[in-house]
Protein backbone atom coordinates (compact mmCIF):
# COMPACT_ATOMS: atom_id res chain seq x y z
CA UNK A 1 0.00 0.00 0.00
CA UNK A 2 1.53 3.73 -0.89
CA UNK A 3 1.92 5.89 1.45
CA UNK A 4 -0.97 8.12 0.29
CA UNK A 5 -3.51 5.34 0.34
CA UNK A 6 -1.95 4.53 4.12
CA UNK A 7 -2.59 8.25 5.54
CA UNK A 8 -6.34 7.86 3.78
CA UNK A 9 -7.13 4.67 4.76
CA UNK A 10 -5.24 5.15 8.65
CA UNK A 11 -7.26 8.74 8.61
CA UNK A 12 -11.11 7.08 8.29
CA UNK A 13 -10.09 4.31 10.47
CA UNK A 14 -8.90 6.31 13.25
CA UNK A 15 -12.19 8.40 12.53
CA UNK A 16 -14.43 5.13 12.74
CA UNK A 17 -13.01 4.24 16.08
CA UNK A 18 -13.30 7.85 17.15
CA UNK A 19 -16.85 8.19 16.61
CA UNK A 20 -17.96 4.54 17.35
CA UNK A 21 -16.35 5.22 20.62
CA UNK A 22 -17.70 8.87 21.22
CA UNK A 23 -21.05 6.85 20.39
CA UNK A 24 -20.59 4.28 22.50
CA UNK A 25 -19.38 6.34 25.79
CA UNK A 26 -22.90 8.96 24.40
CA UNK A 27 -25.39 5.41 25.08
CA UNK A 28 -23.29 3.90 27.91
CA UNK A 29 -23.30 7.32 30.10
CA UNK A 30 -27.50 7.65 29.36
CA UNK A 31 -27.24 4.58 30.50
CA UNK A 32 -25.28 5.29 33.54
CA UNK A 33 -26.90 8.37 34.64
CA UNK A 34 -30.22 6.43 34.37
CA UNK A 35 -33.59 8.88 36.55
CA UNK A 36 -30.34 11.79 36.62
CA UNK A 37 -31.60 12.10 32.63
CA UNK A 38 -35.09 12.83 33.57
CA UNK A 39 -34.06 15.44 36.24
CA UNK A 40 -32.12 16.96 33.76
CA UNK A 41 -35.08 16.95 31.32
CA UNK A 42 -37.30 18.39 33.74
CA UNK A 43 -35.19 21.14 33.89
CA UNK A 44 -36.14 21.95 30.64
CA UNK A 45 -39.81 23.63 31.60
CA UNK A 46 -38.14 26.25 34.00
CA UNK A 47 -37.00 29.40 31.83
CA UNK A 48 -34.68 30.07 29.40
CA UNK A 49 -31.79 30.27 31.72
CA UNK A 50 -32.41 27.07 33.11
CA UNK A 51 -32.96 25.89 29.81
CA UNK A 52 -29.24 26.73 28.77
CA UNK A 53 -27.74 25.30 31.92
CA UNK A 54 -30.12 21.86 31.19
CA UNK A 55 -29.06 21.68 27.43
CA UNK A 56 -25.74 22.35 28.32
CA UNK A 57 -25.85 19.66 30.74
CA UNK A 58 -27.19 16.84 28.77
CA UNK A 59 -25.28 17.34 25.70
CA UNK A 60 -22.39 16.66 27.79
CA UNK A 61 -24.03 13.54 28.98
CA UNK A 62 -25.15 12.69 25.54
CA UNK A 63 -21.87 14.18 24.12
CA UNK A 64 -23.54 15.58 21.08
CA UNK A 65 -25.40 18.71 20.24
CA UNK A 66 -26.86 17.23 17.35
CA UNK A 67 -28.52 14.83 19.60
CA UNK A 68 -29.86 17.38 21.87
CA UNK A 69 -30.98 19.54 18.86
CA UNK A 70 -33.30 16.80 17.44
CA UNK A 71 -34.27 15.62 21.04
CA UNK A 72 -35.40 19.47 21.46
CA UNK A 73 -37.07 19.67 17.78
CA UNK A 74 -39.11 16.71 18.92
CA UNK A 75 -40.53 17.93 22.16
CA UNK A 76 -41.75 21.30 20.04
CA UNK A 77 -43.19 19.17 17.63
CA UNK A 78 -45.05 17.13 20.06
CA UNK A 79 -46.08 20.41 22.02
CA UNK A 80 -44.01 19.36 25.09
CA UNK A 81 -41.78 22.49 24.96
CA UNK A 82 -42.52 26.04 24.14
CA UNK A 83 -40.09 27.41 20.63
CA UNK A 84 -38.60 30.04 23.08
CA UNK A 85 -37.63 26.95 25.92
CA UNK A 86 -36.54 24.95 22.52
CA UNK A 87 -33.81 27.77 21.28
CA UNK A 88 -32.64 28.37 25.06
CA UNK A 89 -32.01 24.42 25.25
CA UNK A 90 -30.04 25.04 21.84
CA UNK A 91 -28.06 27.92 23.02
CA UNK A 92 -26.95 25.35 25.89
CA UNK A 93 -26.30 22.29 23.63
CA UNK A 94 -23.68 24.64 21.81
CA UNK A 95 -21.98 25.17 25.37
CA UNK A 96 -22.18 21.27 26.03
CA UNK A 97 -20.62 20.00 22.93
CA UNK A 98 -17.13 21.60 23.71
CA UNK A 99 -17.13 19.41 26.67
CA UNK A 100 -15.55 16.79 24.04
CA UNK A 101 -13.03 19.41 22.62
CA UNK A 102 -11.64 19.88 26.22
CA UNK A 103 -11.21 16.29 26.81
CA UNK A 104 -9.47 15.81 24.09
CA UNK A 105 -7.17 18.53 24.71
CA UNK A 106 -5.45 16.45 27.83
CA UNK A 107 -2.81 14.20 26.47
CA UNK A 108 -3.43 10.73 27.67
CA UNK A 109 -2.34 8.99 25.43
CA UNK A 110 -0.32 7.03 27.73
CA UNK A 111 -2.71 5.75 29.32
CA UNK A 112 -5.20 4.51 26.10
CA UNK A 113 -4.88 1.01 26.63
CA UNK A 114 -5.37 1.28 30.58
CA UNK A 115 -8.63 2.45 29.69
CA UNK A 116 -9.53 0.08 27.01
CA UNK A 117 -8.37 -2.54 28.73
CA UNK A 118 -9.68 -2.36 32.20
CA UNK A 119 -13.30 -0.63 30.86
CA UNK A 120 -13.60 -4.24 28.66
CA UNK A 121 -12.86 -5.97 31.45
CA UNK A 122 -14.62 -5.14 34.17
CA UNK A 123 -17.61 -4.74 31.80
CA UNK A 124 -17.10 -8.10 30.50
CA UNK A 125 -17.09 -9.52 34.42
CA UNK A 126 -19.63 -6.97 35.68
CA UNK A 127 -23.20 -8.62 36.82
CA UNK A 128 -24.72 -4.69 38.24
CA UNK A 129 -26.00 -2.85 35.83
CA UNK A 130 -24.65 0.37 36.37
CA UNK A 131 -21.29 -0.99 37.13
CA UNK A 132 -21.25 -2.66 33.98
CA UNK A 133 -22.33 0.93 32.27
CA UNK A 134 -19.61 2.92 33.55
CA UNK A 135 -16.94 0.42 32.86
CA UNK A 136 -18.49 0.66 29.44
CA UNK A 137 -18.45 4.10 29.35
CA UNK A 138 -14.66 3.51 30.60
CA UNK A 139 -13.86 1.77 27.63
CA UNK A 140 -15.46 3.44 24.99
CA UNK A 141 -13.30 6.91 26.43
CA UNK A 142 -10.48 4.40 25.63
CA UNK A 143 -11.11 4.00 22.28
CA UNK A 144 -12.30 7.97 21.60
CA UNK A 145 -8.58 8.59 22.47
CA UNK A 146 -7.39 5.41 20.58
CA UNK A 147 -9.33 7.08 17.37
CA UNK A 148 -7.24 10.21 18.25
CA UNK A 149 -4.11 8.64 18.50
CA UNK A 150 -4.51 6.84 15.44
CA UNK A 151 -5.28 9.69 13.31
CA UNK A 152 -2.34 11.87 14.91
CA UNK A 153 -0.27 9.01 13.65
CA UNK A 154 -1.21 9.17 9.71
CA UNK A 155 -0.99 13.01 9.72
CA UNK A 156 2.42 12.92 11.09
CA UNK A 157 3.73 12.69 7.34
CA UNK A 158 1.44 15.39 5.93
CA UNK A 159 3.83 18.19 7.48
CA UNK A 160 6.64 17.40 5.70
CA UNK A 161 4.85 17.39 2.68
CA UNK A 162 5.21 20.87 0.43
CA UNK A 163 2.40 20.15 -1.61
CA UNK A 164 -0.29 20.08 1.43
CA UNK A 165 1.53 22.83 3.56
CA UNK A 166 1.05 24.92 0.48
CA UNK A 167 -2.86 23.61 0.53
CA UNK A 168 -2.92 24.45 4.29
CA UNK A 169 -1.08 28.12 3.89
CA UNK A 170 -3.72 28.71 1.63
CA UNK A 171 -6.40 28.31 3.97
CA UNK A 172 -5.09 29.78 7.06
CA UNK A 173 -4.33 33.02 4.87
CA UNK A 174 -8.01 32.59 3.91
CA UNK A 175 -10.75 32.85 6.57
CA UNK A 176 -13.68 31.91 4.52
CA UNK A 177 -12.09 29.35 2.97
CA UNK A 178 -11.37 27.61 5.93
CA UNK A 179 -14.93 28.40 7.31
CA UNK A 180 -15.78 26.60 3.99
CA UNK A 181 -13.36 23.56 4.86
CA UNK A 182 -14.84 23.19 8.24
CA UNK A 183 -18.36 23.03 7.24
CA UNK A 184 -18.02 20.14 4.13
CA UNK A 185 -16.18 18.70 6.53
CA UNK A 186 -18.98 17.90 9.13
CA UNK A 187 -21.27 17.93 6.73
CA UNK A 188 -19.63 14.81 5.43
CA UNK A 189 -18.98 13.45 8.59
CA UNK A 190 -22.64 14.77 10.18
CA UNK A 191 -20.43 15.03 13.77
CA UNK A 192 -18.69 18.48 15.04
CA UNK A 193 -16.79 16.86 17.63
CA UNK A 194 -15.59 14.49 15.35
CA UNK A 195 -14.21 16.81 12.86
CA UNK A 196 -12.78 19.15 15.53
CA UNK A 197 -11.36 16.03 16.95
CA UNK A 198 -9.25 15.76 13.64
CA UNK A 199 -8.78 19.52 13.51
CA UNK A 200 -7.08 19.16 17.00
CA UNK A 201 -4.89 16.33 15.99
CA UNK A 202 -3.56 17.96 12.32
CA UNK A 203 -2.82 21.06 14.33
CA UNK A 204 -0.95 19.33 16.36
CA UNK A 205 1.58 18.74 14.08
CA UNK A 206 4.60 20.49 14.06
CA UNK A 207 5.89 22.07 10.82
CA UNK A 208 9.22 22.27 9.36
CA UNK A 209 11.14 23.63 13.00
CA UNK A 210 9.64 21.07 15.20
CA UNK A 211 7.91 23.77 17.64
CA UNK A 212 5.12 26.00 14.88
CA UNK A 213 2.03 24.10 14.21
CA UNK A 214 1.49 22.88 10.54
CA UNK A 215 -1.80 24.92 10.95
CA UNK A 216 -1.32 27.85 13.72
CA UNK A 217 -4.13 28.78 15.89
CA UNK A 218 -5.27 32.02 13.67
CA UNK A 219 -5.74 28.85 10.54
CA UNK A 220 -7.74 26.46 13.00
CA UNK A 221 -10.45 28.87 14.04
CA UNK A 222 -11.82 29.39 10.52
CA UNK A 223 -12.66 25.94 10.21
CA UNK A 224 -13.56 25.90 13.76
CA UNK A 225 -16.07 28.12 12.95
CA UNK A 226 -17.35 26.13 9.82
CA UNK A 227 -17.78 23.03 12.15
CA UNK A 228 -20.46 24.83 13.78
CA UNK A 229 -22.23 25.60 10.75
CA UNK A 230 -21.57 22.27 9.15
CA UNK A 231 -23.25 20.46 12.47
CA UNK A 232 -26.49 22.30 11.68
CA UNK A 233 -27.49 20.63 8.96
CA UNK A 234 -28.56 17.72 11.17
CA UNK A 235 -31.36 19.64 13.27
CA UNK A 236 -32.63 21.09 9.74
CA UNK A 237 -32.89 17.86 8.47
CA UNK A 238 -34.59 16.22 12.01
CA UNK A 239 -36.52 18.91 11.02
CA UNK A 240 -38.12 17.87 7.99
CA UNK A 241 -42.09 16.74 8.08
CA UNK A 242 -42.36 18.17 11.79
CA UNK A 243 -44.37 21.18 13.00
CA UNK A 244 -44.04 24.42 12.14
CA UNK A 245 -42.26 25.34 15.48
CA UNK A 246 -40.00 22.75 15.01
CA UNK A 247 -38.64 23.54 11.61
CA UNK A 248 -38.24 27.00 13.20
CA UNK A 249 -36.28 25.62 16.11
CA UNK A 250 -33.69 23.64 13.59
CA UNK A 251 -33.38 27.34 12.00
CA UNK A 252 -32.66 29.04 15.26
CA UNK A 253 -29.83 26.62 15.78
CA UNK A 254 -28.37 27.66 11.81
CA UNK A 255 -28.73 31.20 12.81
CA UNK A 256 -27.12 31.11 16.43
CA UNK A 257 -23.46 29.34 14.60
CA UNK A 258 -24.05 31.48 11.38
CA UNK A 259 -24.01 34.98 12.89
CA UNK A 260 -21.17 33.74 15.72
CA UNK A 261 -19.04 33.11 12.53
CA UNK A 262 -19.51 35.95 10.42
CA UNK A 263 -19.13 38.15 13.56
CA UNK A 264 -16.02 36.08 14.56
CA UNK A 265 -14.49 35.55 11.12
CA UNK A 266 -13.49 39.99 11.12
CA UNK A 267 -11.73 39.29 14.21
CA UNK A 268 -9.77 36.12 13.24
CA UNK A 269 -6.22 37.49 14.78
CA UNK A 270 -7.04 39.42 17.92
CA UNK A 271 -9.31 36.36 19.09
CA UNK A 272 -6.34 34.18 18.47
CA UNK A 273 -4.04 36.49 20.41
CA UNK A 274 -6.74 36.38 23.13
CA UNK A 275 -6.98 32.39 23.48
CA UNK A 276 -3.50 32.41 23.43
CA UNK A 277 -3.21 34.67 26.38
CA UNK A 278 -5.54 32.92 28.13
CA UNK A 279 -4.22 28.94 27.61
CA UNK A 280 -1.16 27.57 28.78
CA UNK A 281 1.99 28.44 27.54
CA UNK A 282 4.40 26.61 25.75
CA UNK A 283 5.61 24.79 22.68
CA UNK A 284 2.59 25.13 20.11
CA UNK A 285 2.35 22.40 19.08
CA UNK A 286 1.93 21.37 22.74
CA UNK A 287 -0.80 23.75 23.49
CA UNK A 288 -2.60 24.35 20.43
CA UNK A 289 -4.68 21.19 20.99
CA UNK A 290 -6.16 23.63 24.36
CA UNK A 291 -6.42 26.75 22.41
CA UNK A 292 -8.60 24.90 19.78
CA UNK A 293 -10.90 23.62 22.84
CA UNK A 294 -11.19 26.91 24.75
CA UNK A 295 -11.70 28.85 21.05
CA UNK A 296 -14.54 26.45 20.68
CA UNK A 297 -15.80 26.72 24.36
CA UNK A 298 -15.41 30.60 24.47
CA UNK A 299 -16.85 31.14 21.24
CA UNK A 300 -20.37 29.21 22.05
CA UNK A 301 -20.28 30.83 25.20
CA UNK A 302 -20.15 34.29 24.12
CA UNK A 303 -22.91 33.96 21.64
CA UNK A 304 -25.40 32.27 23.85
CA UNK A 305 -24.66 35.51 26.50
CA UNK A 306 -25.76 37.50 23.53
CA UNK A 307 -28.62 35.55 22.35
CA UNK A 308 -30.20 34.85 25.93
CA UNK A 309 -31.11 38.55 26.07
CA UNK A 310 -31.94 38.77 22.47
CA UNK A 311 -34.40 35.20 22.53
CA UNK A 312 -37.69 37.18 22.17
CA UNK A 313 -35.56 38.87 18.92
CA UNK A 314 -34.44 35.18 17.57
CA UNK A 315 -38.26 34.00 17.77
CA UNK A 316 -39.49 36.94 15.97
CA UNK A 317 -36.48 36.14 13.34
CA UNK A 318 -37.78 32.06 12.66
CA UNK A 319 -41.01 33.03 12.25
CA UNK A 320 -40.95 35.47 9.65
CA UNK A 321 -38.82 33.12 7.49
CA UNK A 322 -41.78 30.07 8.33
CA UNK A 323 -44.86 32.95 9.41
CA UNK A 324 -47.64 31.75 11.33
CA UNK A 325 -50.27 30.06 9.29
CA UNK A 326 -52.86 27.76 10.11
CA UNK A 327 -51.39 24.31 10.45
CA UNK A 328 -53.15 21.44 8.22
CA UNK A 329 -55.48 19.85 11.00
CA UNK A 330 -53.65 16.29 11.51
CA UNK A 331 -56.17 13.13 11.91
CA UNK A 332 -57.38 11.52 14.89
CA UNK A 333 -54.99 8.27 14.11
CA UNK A 334 -51.84 10.44 13.44
CA UNK A 335 -49.74 10.61 16.65
CA UNK A 336 -49.25 13.94 18.06
CA UNK A 337 -46.19 13.35 20.28
CA UNK A 338 -44.55 10.50 18.47
CA UNK A 339 -41.05 11.16 17.21
CA UNK A 340 -38.46 8.28 16.34
CA UNK A 341 -35.81 11.10 16.34
CA UNK A 342 -35.75 10.97 19.86
CA UNK A 343 -35.52 7.16 20.49
CA UNK A 344 -31.78 6.81 21.37
CA UNK A 345 -32.67 9.06 24.22
CA UNK A 346 -35.30 6.79 26.67
CA UNK A 347 -36.11 9.05 29.00
CA UNK A 348 -37.36 11.78 26.72
CA UNK A 349 -38.77 9.43 24.52
CA UNK A 350 -40.57 8.10 27.41
CA UNK A 351 -41.95 11.31 28.16
CA UNK A 352 -43.40 11.48 24.41
CA UNK A 353 -45.37 8.20 24.97
CA UNK A 354 -46.77 8.83 28.61
CA UNK A 355 -48.38 12.25 26.41
CA UNK A 356 -49.58 9.96 23.80
CA UNK A 357 -51.33 7.87 25.95
CA UNK A 358 -52.71 10.79 27.78
CA UNK A 359 -53.97 11.86 23.90
CA UNK A 360 -55.28 8.40 23.00
CA UNK A 361 -57.31 8.43 26.80
CA UNK A 362 -58.61 11.64 25.75
CA UNK A 363 -60.04 10.09 22.75
CA UNK A 364 -61.72 7.44 24.64
CA UNK A 365 -63.25 10.27 26.84
CA UNK A 366 -64.74 11.64 24.45
CA UNK A 367 -66.23 8.55 23.01
CA UNK A 368 -67.50 7.62 26.31
CA UNK A 369 -69.78 11.34 26.63
CA UNK A 370 -70.72 10.70 23.35
CA UNK A 371 -72.01 7.13 23.45
CA UNK A 372 -74.16 7.99 26.92
CA UNK A 373 -75.56 11.24 24.95
CA UNK A 374 -76.17 9.01 21.76
CA UNK A 375 -78.42 6.05 23.96
CA UNK A 376 -80.50 8.53 24.87
CA UNK A 377 -81.09 10.19 21.17
CA UNK A 378 -80.16 7.46 19.01
CA UNK A 379 -78.47 9.74 17.01
CA UNK A 380 -76.54 7.44 13.96
CA UNK A 381 -74.74 10.34 12.91
CA UNK A 382 -73.17 10.39 16.26
CA UNK A 383 -72.74 6.63 16.35
CA UNK A 384 -70.85 6.89 13.59
CA UNK A 385 -68.04 9.25 14.82
CA UNK A 386 -68.06 7.17 17.84
CA UNK A 387 -67.29 3.98 15.65
CA UNK A 388 -64.38 6.76 13.43
CA UNK A 389 -62.92 7.81 17.01
CA UNK A 390 -62.36 4.20 17.78
CA UNK A 391 -60.82 3.27 14.54
CA UNK A 392 -58.33 6.15 15.41
CA UNK A 393 -57.66 4.81 19.45
CA UNK A 394 -56.69 1.29 17.43
CA UNK A 395 -54.59 2.78 15.31
CA UNK A 396 -52.83 5.24 18.01
CA UNK A 397 -52.76 1.98 19.98
CA UNK A 398 -50.77 0.07 17.55
CA UNK A 399 -48.68 2.90 16.39
CA UNK A 400 -47.30 3.38 20.41
CA UNK A 401 -46.96 -0.02 20.41
CA UNK A 402 -44.47 -0.28 17.61
CA UNK A 403 -42.89 2.85 18.99
CA UNK A 404 -41.78 0.77 22.24
CA UNK A 405 -40.83 -2.26 20.49
CA UNK A 406 -38.34 0.46 18.24
CA UNK A 407 -37.31 1.95 21.82
CA UNK A 408 -36.72 -1.56 23.08
CA UNK A 409 -34.73 -3.00 20.39
CA UNK A 410 -32.74 -0.12 20.23
CA UNK A 411 -30.73 -1.95 23.35
CA UNK A 412 -30.63 1.61 25.39
CA UNK A 413 -32.82 0.80 28.12
CA UNK A 414 -32.07 0.41 31.82
CA UNK A 415 -34.00 -2.09 34.23
CA UNK A 416 -35.84 0.63 35.63
CA UNK A 417 -36.93 2.41 31.98
CA UNK A 418 -38.03 -1.05 30.98
CA UNK A 419 -40.49 -1.55 33.63
CA UNK A 420 -41.36 1.56 33.42
CA UNK A 421 -42.21 0.98 29.94
CA UNK A 422 -43.94 -2.24 30.54
CA UNK A 423 -46.02 0.08 33.38
CA UNK A 424 -46.87 2.22 30.46
CA UNK A 425 -48.22 -0.82 28.43
CA UNK A 426 -50.54 -1.89 31.41
CA UNK A 427 -52.11 1.76 31.01
CA UNK A 428 -52.20 1.48 27.44
CA UNK A 429 -54.20 -1.96 26.71
CA UNK A 430 -56.87 -1.13 29.39
CA UNK A 431 -57.24 2.45 27.49
CA UNK A 432 -57.46 0.53 24.07
CA UNK A 433 -59.60 -1.76 25.63
CA UNK A 434 -62.10 0.74 27.01
CA UNK A 435 -61.87 2.19 23.33
CA UNK A 436 -62.54 -0.92 21.40
CA UNK A 437 -65.34 -1.56 23.93
CA UNK A 438 -67.09 1.89 23.23
CA UNK A 439 -66.82 1.21 19.54
CA UNK A 440 -68.38 -2.41 20.10
CA UNK A 441 -71.96 -1.33 21.79
CA UNK A 442 -72.11 1.66 19.59
CA UNK A 443 -71.28 -0.73 16.71
CA UNK A 444 -74.30 -3.19 18.49
CA UNK A 445 -76.94 -0.12 18.61
CA UNK A 446 -76.18 1.09 14.44
CA UNK A 447 -76.95 -2.02 13.85
CA UNK A 448 -80.34 -2.47 16.00
CA UNK A 449 -81.23 1.27 14.48
CA UNK A 450 -80.34 0.27 11.26
CA UNK A 451 -82.73 -2.96 11.64
CA UNK A 452 -85.48 -1.54 13.87
CA UNK A 453 -84.84 -3.29 16.46
CA UNK A 454 -84.76 -0.57 19.21
CA UNK A 455 -84.61 -1.62 23.01
CA UNK A 456 -87.57 -0.37 25.24
CA UNK A 457 -86.95 3.55 26.65
CA UNK A 458 -86.67 1.81 30.22
CA UNK A 459 -83.72 -0.14 28.68
CA UNK A 460 -82.22 2.72 27.64
CA UNK A 461 -82.48 5.01 30.51
CA UNK A 462 -80.78 2.43 32.48
CA UNK A 463 -77.70 1.78 29.93
CA UNK A 464 -77.49 5.85 29.85
CA UNK A 465 -77.22 5.47 34.16
CA UNK A 466 -75.00 2.68 33.85
CA UNK A 467 -72.58 4.58 31.05
CA UNK A 468 -72.43 7.72 32.94
CA UNK A 469 -71.48 5.99 36.17
CA UNK A 470 -68.32 4.23 33.58
CA UNK A 471 -67.74 7.89 31.62
CA UNK A 472 -67.10 9.33 35.93
CA UNK A 473 -65.28 6.20 36.82
CA UNK A 474 -62.83 6.84 33.82
CA UNK A 475 -62.08 9.92 34.01
CA UNK A 476 -60.97 9.93 37.46
CA UNK A 477 -58.97 7.28 37.01
CA UNK A 478 -57.20 8.83 33.88
CA UNK A 479 -57.10 12.40 35.80
CA UNK A 480 -55.10 10.46 38.67
CA UNK A 481 -52.71 8.99 35.90
CA UNK A 482 -52.19 12.66 34.55
CA UNK A 483 -51.94 14.89 37.71
CA UNK A 484 -50.99 12.14 40.61
CA UNK A 485 -53.82 13.58 43.06
CA UNK A 486 -55.95 10.30 44.06
CA UNK A 487 -58.37 12.23 46.12
CA UNK A 488 -61.62 10.93 43.43
CA UNK A 489 -59.92 6.74 43.38
CA UNK A 490 -62.03 6.07 46.10
CA UNK A 491 -65.17 6.98 44.57
CA UNK A 492 -64.04 5.49 41.34
CA UNK A 493 -63.80 2.27 43.58
CA UNK A 494 -67.41 2.86 44.94
CA UNK A 495 -68.83 3.79 41.39
CA UNK A 496 -67.82 -0.58 40.52
CA UNK A 497 -70.07 -1.60 42.90
CA UNK A 498 -72.71 0.55 41.98
CA UNK A 499 -72.37 -0.60 38.40
CA UNK A 500 -72.37 -4.09 39.43
CA UNK A 501 -75.42 -3.43 41.62
CA UNK A 502 -77.08 -1.77 38.64
CA UNK A 503 -76.38 -4.63 36.37
CA UNK A 504 -78.12 -7.23 38.26
CA UNK A 505 -81.30 -4.87 38.21
CA UNK A 506 -80.93 -4.24 34.72
CA UNK A 507 -81.26 -7.91 33.87
CA UNK A 508 -83.81 -8.61 36.52
CA UNK A 509 -85.94 -5.51 35.15
CA UNK A 510 -85.20 -6.55 31.36
CA UNK A 511 -86.62 -10.22 32.30
CA UNK A 512 -89.70 -8.68 33.71
CA UNK A 513 -90.27 -7.00 30.77
CA UNK A 514 -89.72 -9.15 28.22
CA UNK A 515 -92.48 -11.25 30.55
CA UNK A 516 -95.02 -8.03 30.21
CA UNK A 517 -94.34 -8.35 26.72
CA UNK A 518 -92.68 -4.73 26.36
CA UNK A 519 -89.18 -5.74 25.55
CA UNK A 520 -88.43 -8.43 22.15
CA UNK A 521 -87.77 -11.61 23.37
CA UNK A 522 -84.76 -11.73 20.63
CA UNK A 523 -83.18 -8.80 21.85
CA UNK A 524 -82.55 -10.78 24.97
CA UNK A 525 -78.94 -11.97 24.22
CA UNK A 526 -77.46 -8.98 22.16
CA UNK A 527 -79.09 -6.70 25.50
CA UNK A 528 -76.78 -9.51 28.00
CA UNK A 529 -74.14 -8.37 25.27
CA UNK A 530 -74.24 -5.33 26.15
CA UNK A 531 -74.46 -5.08 30.03
CA UNK A 532 -71.10 -7.77 29.51
CA UNK A 533 -69.74 -4.94 27.28
CA UNK A 534 -70.31 -2.43 30.29
CA UNK A 535 -69.03 -4.94 33.11
CA UNK A 536 -65.88 -5.51 31.34
CA UNK A 537 -65.60 -1.23 31.10
CA UNK A 538 -65.54 -1.01 34.92
CA UNK A 539 -63.27 -3.37 35.37
CA UNK A 540 -60.60 -1.62 32.94
CA UNK A 541 -61.74 1.98 34.57
CA UNK A 542 -60.86 -0.40 38.12
CA UNK A 543 -57.39 -1.53 36.63
CA UNK A 544 -56.73 2.08 35.64
CA UNK A 545 -57.48 3.36 38.90
CA UNK A 546 -54.96 0.40 40.75
CA UNK A 547 -52.26 1.41 38.56
CA UNK A 548 -52.59 5.04 40.10
CA UNK A 549 -52.80 3.95 43.37
CA UNK A 550 -49.67 2.30 43.30
CA UNK A 551 -47.72 5.27 42.70
CA UNK A 552 -47.41 5.00 38.84
CA UNK A 553 -48.61 8.32 37.67
CA UNK A 554 -47.87 10.41 34.12
CA UNK A 555 -46.38 13.56 35.94
CA UNK A 556 -43.24 11.61 36.77
CA UNK A 557 -42.93 11.38 32.28
CA UNK A 558 -44.24 14.81 31.72
CA UNK A 559 -43.75 16.60 34.79
CA UNK A 560 -45.93 19.55 35.96
CA UNK A 561 -45.95 21.72 32.26
CA UNK A 562 -44.18 23.37 29.95
CA UNK A 563 -44.83 26.73 30.13
CA UNK A 564 -42.23 29.53 30.55
CA UNK A 565 -42.28 31.32 33.69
Amino acid sequence: MNDTLEIVFGLLGGLAIFIYGMNLMSECLQKAAGERMKQILSLLTRNRVMGVLAGALVTAVLQSSSATTVMAIGFVSAGLMTLPQAISIIFGANIGTTITAQIIAFKISDYIYVFVFGGFIVNFLAKNERVKNIAGTVFAFGLLFLGIETMGSVMKPLASSPVFTNMIAQVADIPVLGVAVGTLMTLVVQSSSATIAVLQNFAAQAGSDGVTSILGLSGAIPILLGDNIGTTITALLASVGQSKDAKRTAIAHSIFNISGAVLFIWFVKPYAAFIQYISPKGAEVDVISRQIANAHTIFNITMTLLWIPLLGVMVKIVTTIIPVGKDEEKKLSVPRFLDKNVLSQPAAALQLVAKEILHCSGLVKTMLLNLKDAVKSQDGQALEEINHYGEAVESLHDEINEYLADLFSSGALTEQQAAQTAQLLYVLSDVDRMGSLSAELSHDMQQRKEKKHDYSPQAMDDLEQSLGYIEAMYADAIQALASGKLEKLEQTIQNREAVLDLDIEMRKHHMQRVSAGTCEKRLSVPFMDILHCVDRMGNSCVNLAEVALNQMNFTYFIGAGTEEK
